[in-house]
């Protein structure tokens, strides 16, 4: 019998599994373990999380092989692995993004960095202004800005051979008009240099001593997604100045960062010459964008 997750012999109800499920992660500390158990049972069964929630008022029974392969997965969770690289699958905006090991898992709180670049995308007066997502990652703010703003002409730029296969992959999959470049953001694109009308990035920016306290993220995420330098800063110093050259006078630049970074980077970007500066909050009220004009 499996060890870890705890289960009524010979009871594969629907409603059992589930409650074997939620209370395997509640003891693991998986910090939403209904959510997690809901999405797994609905991974494993191919359902909507709204359809798992009907079958447990509706009752049934899961097959043993069902059970079984739940049972599995619900262990790589409460070994602390990210749920996305067990589903594969992570939502972003319209998106369902391709992710595993490797890249990066698109965080709720980059929606909204997203959402100011499209915004500021769609303002543009260019019947086909153009944005470069520097950092790109799974492809998940290019994609959304190819896709929700499909007059523009993006461009996606990742430094990670493996980040960026995924990005290739998503590309391919969405069949959105998405140009991928692997390289350094540093010296990205030079023949675009004064035409781009947006610039955006989610970069690493957790100073090198702050190790995130999550395990998903510590023990999962690529270094190179996450570290920027001792203050945090170092990626985002070069991002300014590559910014500044790709963009158009009137462009717009948007940087996700940490909370406690506003003012650093309000001074890093004044003094490189940026325009119109200003701070905007994620959903739960913390600094989490910064915006600038060229």
């Amino acid at each position: 019998m499996d060890a870890g997750m705890p289960r009524a012999v010979g009871d594969r109800s629907f409603r059992a599994v589930r409650e074997a499920a939620v209370a395997r992660l509640t003891a693991a500390g998986v910090p939403d373990p209904e959510v997690d158990a809901e999405l797994l049972l609905g991974h494993v069964l191919g359902l909507s999380r709204g359809g798992v929630q009907a079958r447990s008022i509706m009752g049934g029974e899961i097959g043993e092989t069902d059970a079984a392969e739940l049972r599995r997965l619900v262990e790589r969770r409460a070994a602390r692995e990210p749920l996305q690289h067990i589903t594969g699958r992570a939502p972003f905006r319209n998106l369902e993004l391709l992710v595993g090991p490797g890249v990066l898992v698109p965080r709720p709180e980059t929606e909204g960095v997203a959402e100011l670049a499209i915004e500021a995308l769609r303002s543009m007066p260019e019947p086909q202004p153009i944005a470069v997502d520097l950092g790109t990652g799974s492809g998940a703010i290019a994609l959304a800005l190819a896709t929700e703003v499909p007059h523009a002409g993006v461009y996606a730029v990742e430094l990670s051979p493996e980040a960026a296969e995924w990005a290739r992959r998503n590309i391919a999959e969405t069949g959105a008009d998405v140009e991928l470049v692997v390289g350094d953001l540093a010296e990205a694109l030079p023949e675009l240099d004064g035409t781009v009308s947006v610039v955006v990035s989610n970069p690493p920016y957790v100073p090198a001593a702050a190790i995130p306290a999550d395990p998903e993220v510590h023990l999962h995420d690529p270094v190179v997604a996450l570290y920027g330098g001792a203050d945090g800063l170092e990626v985002i110093r070069a991002l300014s100045m590559r910014a500044l050259a790709l963009l158009r006078p009137g462009g717009v630049l948007v940087i996700e960062h940490f909370e406690t970074q506003s003012a650093q980077i309000a001074e890093l970007l004044a003094a490189d010459g940026w325009r119109a500066i200003a701070h905007h909050r994620d959903l739960t009220m913390r600094d989490r964008a910064t915006t600038a004009v060229r």
